[in-house]
């Protein structure tokens, strides 16, 4: 085995939750940071909590309402509009070799 290669282990690791509880374990780093522990998860405590990870819920709903101030066309209006958008391009587009010279 190659020597050196392994990261240092902290034995007496403090892990902190933001509801305030704190525990040790082992790990390669001094300091952990978490959001939700088992003191505080609703699935170990029995209580229906609301747990929002960075803003899930609101970015949700943000998108609910921005599609909702947004003309919904249907994609039957759409294959239309691109159909009648590509008739008016061939239109435009020259029909003999006098226009393309010209």
């Amino acid at each position: 085995m190659k020597a050196n290669i392994h990261p240092t282990w902290y034995p007496e690791t403090k892990v902190v939750c933001a509801c305030g509880n704190t525990f040790t374990t082992g790990s390669t780093i001094p300091q952990i940071r978490v959001e939700i522990c088992s003191a505080c998860h609703p699935f170990y405590t029995g209580q229906m909590r609301y747990v929002d990870t960075a803003g899930r819920v609101d970015k949700f709903k943000m998108k609910q309402q921005q599609t909702q101030s947004k003309d919904i066309v249907s994609k039957k209006q759409k294959r239309a509009l691109k159909k009648k958008q590509k008739l008016e391009q061939e239109a435009l587009r020259p029909t003999n070799l006098a226009e393309v010279r010209s």
